[in-house]
């Protein structure tokens, strides 16, 4: 492919969560969170239709206006979230969603997390913490570049694919 098919299937089909959240200090949320639409050329209507939509799925509703210095740690975070699903990809790539949320809110993501796999879509999730992994079904271990242990639960709580 060449670079903008690639870019063409990054901004359509993958939904992208930062460990750093990557948000733009300038923007509100929903505006944040609308950016991949406007790559996309979805109108302004339905842009915002659609970021408020993902903001309202990820509980944060109510800080739409919010610019990110405005917001928590986890409230960033959960922008972030919202901002890789409002594409509605088919494969979502997270590196440490759940790092700076409280226990409350890393299980509200995994829940969505799961709900959005038994949808059909694949997620990748990048983790240290051990009980986030575990909420996977199934777990690939990398031990200094190689795959140590690759796991496949059969009955788990969340579908999720979870590598650490």
């Amino acid at each position: 492919m060449d670079e903008d098919a690639l870019a063409h299937v990054r901004n359509r089909q993958i939904g992208f969560v930062f460990q750093q959240f990557n948000l733009l200090a300038s923007l509100s949320a929903w505006r944040n969170v609308e950016l991949p639409l406007c790559y996309s050329g979805v109108g302004r209507a339905e842009r915002k239709k659609r970021a408020v939509q993902a903001l309202e799925r990820v509980g944060l509703g109510d800080r739409l206006d919010h610019r990110p210095g405005e917001l928590s740690g986890g409230q960033q975070q959960r922008v972030a979230v919202a901002r890789a699903l409002v594409t509605d990809p088919a494969l979502i790539l997270a590196d440490e969603p759940t790092g700076n949320l409280d226990s409350h809110s890393t299980a509200d993501v995994l829940r969505l997390f799961a709900e959005l796999h038994d949808q059909g879509r694949t997620i990748v999730l990048i983790t240290h913490e051990h009980d986030v992994a575990e909420s996977a079904q199934r777990v690939v271990r990398i031990f200094d570049g190689a795959i140590a242990t690759d796991a496949h639960r059969n009955s788990k709580p969340a579908s999720l694919a979870s590598v650490r």
